[in-house]
């Protein structure tokens, strides 16, 4: 404990110590004789989360709830009520905001995909509620992410990947640069160990080499800063290590070509000295064309200022200067945390407001989703990804997912704007709805009362808050008329399916899929069907899945008799089993293509003995319709056989990554059959690939260590 109350004492009044102080011991009892992963006493977690947060400058209730965030989850007895008690309403809140869902049998019913999204869709509102939970969040997953190495390798991987996913990318949106950076570099060493290994000694003979260069430089640039009275603080620092492996990745670059590998930082005093300074640098070296840009008069969304540009050094070697103030620097590296560094505690309310915007924009996501996983998906597409930054014609930056259309942004802006767009201009030009926004366009919509939202756009915008407003604008506009729609377009969907709407319109089959969508009858379910809400196979699924079982019960009891009653003599071939019927000719359906270990039916084709399909088939319903013609079928004992496996294969694209594919299958003694790839406009990539396995078994370990290959999303089984 001495050495957070240290560092306390020197930072904080004695009132405020005081509470430090009784919030340190009060952790360290709770926590007691637990102990970490690494055998240390647990309480050294919280306690170093306190200091992070007393580091950053933070006021005394954010140090508190970093000390005390675990006590409710870990601690016998201990409730957010106990810790108002001690601590105050505030604290309480925070601390609230910071702990898991409350353990209870509601919860435990839920699986780790259901709880974690309930677990973030808490932490979002209480951000919102109060952006230091958000603050605290960030310190503890730091800490944790810093001694990670005690944890078993599969633990290492999962936290590393949501770091990736959720927490770095919540430190990019409030503009805390240094911790998004670490938690960046921490998550690539242990989801991509041997790249990180490579990629950080490269980097560092890269840097040692230039270090040279850039020492002449630093002393070159102060010695001109100092002759034109400008007072400046420069230092080097190297570009973080996952940042680099993006660029070499995406761009297909090699080192040598990545100019910013170490950017010297010039700190000055004012604005205008950062200008001075800038036009100082530009007339001893000469810019890299294309590489000046200007992030004080344009600040990032998350609100980063700064002059960056790129010179020539004399040996022509190129390298990154960045010139900014220190208030600038100070919210660079910690963001919206800056704002409790000022002693005086003047804070802009008004930039705080402006970092949560987005946030409270994410958060109207959950009116449109039907439950939390869609809606934690939803914000991770929208909030989460890669983006472009563009500009209303007023010059304010917006960003949006890549991919994103003049319909997303006018939705963005505001949903009576997206529903009134008539046309779209591109810095003063005419360009179609499905427009791809690129960096820098500025976007002009121009509008017209008598325009509204076509059904089209559905396939036309990329974010899920424009596909969500469309929909509510038709779910609101004319129910009726949505109604109809959404009975023609089932009836259609049922027919294709091979069976009409009006026999499987039985009250008992809507039950299920009432429930599942929150619906209170069938034609609100027709209403969602025809302004888009719910996609017509959804709604077959659950009702033909409910005739089936009706089906199936009745026959239940028919087949029992029968199979008492008769001898029954099988058929066996390719490994399975015919139930009741000798010399039967068995093949597999192509349309599903069953492996050893799936749930399979048969089905008595005409004239080409039994077709075997799995339990999931997409045709299964229409085969069972025909009762009559279904047969059981089982797996034998024989394991001689073997199965073809059709998989499909979710990637960014990178060199050797289809390589790296046909190795994997080789070193499992696999054969490949057949393997297409293709890549979309965004870099990313489709493999399709088949091979013969013995059973799901092993197939299983195919995906999982087709999984484990660099930048390989997902992995998983297709029909084609």
């Amino acid at each position: 404990m001495d050495r957070l109350l240290e560092m306390c004492r020197l930072k904080y009044s004695d009132k405020e110590f005081e509470l430090i102080e009784q919030a340190a011991k009060f952790a360290q009892e709770i926590h007691g004789e637990q102990l970490r992963e690494s055998g240390e006493p647990y309480y050294t977690h919280p306690e170093s989360v306190g200091i992070i947060l007393a580091d950053m400058g933070m006021d005394v209730n954010t140090v508190v709830t970093g000390l005390l965030h675990d006590v409710v989850e870990d601690g016998p007895n201990v409730t957010v009520e106990h810790i108002k008690k001690l601590f105050g309403e505030n604290i309480a809140e925070m601390v609230d905001g910071v702990t898991k869902l409350t353990r209870t049998s509601k919860f435990d019913l839920l699986d780790k995909e259901e709880q974690q999204a309930e677990s973030l869709r808490k932490m979002l509102l209480a951000i919102a509620k109060d952006v230091r939970v958000v603050i605290v969040k960030l310190a503890d997953r730091l800490h944790n992410m810093r001694t990670l190495a005690y944890c078993t390798p599969e633990k290492q991987r999962r936290k590393a990947r949501e770091t990736l996913e959720v927490y770095a990318p919540l430190a990019h949106r409030f503009g805390m640069g240094a911790v998004k950076c670490e938690l960046e570099n921490l998550s690539f060493k242990y989801l991509w160990p041997d790249d990180y290994k490579k990629l950080k000694n490269e980097m560092e003979k890269q840097q040692n080499e230039r270090m040279i260069t850039l020492q002449k430089a630093m002393q070159d640039i102060s010695r001109y800063l100092r002759e034109n009275g400008i007072e400046a603080q420069i230092n080097g620092r190297p570009k973080h290590l996952y940042s680099v492996y993006l660029k070499l990745m995406r761009q297909n670059k090699s080192l040598d070509e990545i100019y910013d590998l170490i950017a010297l930082r010039v700190i000055v005093n004012t604005v205008s000295d950062c200008y001075a300074a800038l036009g100082i640098v530009h007339a001893h070296w000469k810019p890299v064309p294309g590489r000046m840009k200007d992030y004080i008069s344009m600040p990032k969304v998350n609100m980063y200022r700064s002059l960056h540009t790129t010179l020539f050094s004399n040996d022509g070697l190129p390298f990154e200067v960045q010139i900014r103030t220190t208030e600038m620097h100070r919210a660079a590296e910690y963001g919206i945390a800056a704002h409790w560094m000022y002693k005086e505690g003047k804070r802009d309310q008004d930039d705080i407001d402006s970092k949560l915007a987005w946030l409270r924009e994410a958060l109207e996501l959950e009116n449109y989703a039907s439950n939390t996983v869609e809606f934690v998906d939803n914000i991770r597409k929208d909030f989460f990804g890669d983006y472009v930054y563009v500009l209303t014609p007023m010059g304010q930056i917006i960003d949006l997912p890549t991919g994103s259309t003049p319909l997303d942004f006018a939705y963005r802006i505001h949903t009576n704007l997206g529903n009134r767009v008539h046309h779209a201009k591109i810095n003063g030009a005419l360009v179609k709805l499905d427009y791809k926004l690129k960096n820098n366009d500025v976007v002009e919509i121009v509008t017209s009362t008598n325009s509204s939202p076509s059904r089209d756009w559905l396939n036309i915008v990329k974010t899920q808050q424009a596909k969500a407003k469309i929909r509510q604008w038709f779910k609101k506009e004319n129910r009726e008329e949505n109604i109809q729609r959404g009975k023609e377009m089932l009836t259609e969907a049922a027919k294709r399916q091979g069976v009409v709407l009006a026999d499987i319109s039985k009250e008992a089959y809507f039950e299920e899929m009432l429930k599942r969508f929150n619906m209170a009858d069938f034609d609100s379910v027709c209403a969602a069907i025809g302004y888009g809400g719910i996609r017509t196979g959804q709604v077959l699924h659950y009702v033909l899945e409910q005739r089936r079982k009706e089906r199936k019960a009745h026959e239940a009891a028919i087949r029992l008799e029968q199979k008492e009653s008769a001898q029954r003599t099988v058929t066996e071939s390719h490994g399975v089993v015919v139930k009741g019927e000798p010399n039967m000719t068995v093949r597999f359906g192509q349309c599903c293509n069953p492996v050893r270990g799936d749930d399979i039916f048969g089905y008595i084709t005409r004239g080409r003995g039994v077709s075997v399909h799995r339990a999931d088939c997409p045709n299964a319903d229409a085969l069972h319709s025909d009762i009559e013609r279904i047969i059981d079928v089982e797996w034998s004992d024989n394991i001689k056989s073997s199965y073809t496996a059709n998989i499909q294969i979710l990637a960014n694209e990178r060199a050797g990554l289809l390589m790296d594919v046909s190795q994997q299958l080789l070193s499992l003694n696999l054969s490949m059959k057949t393997m297409n790839a293709k890549a979309d406009e965004n870099d990313e990539v489709v493999i399709q690939t088949s091979f013969d396995v013995k059973d799901t078994q092993q197939l299983e370990s195919v995906i999982k260590a087709l999984k484990k290959i660099r930048l390989v999303k997902d992995v998983y089984r297709v029909n084609f």
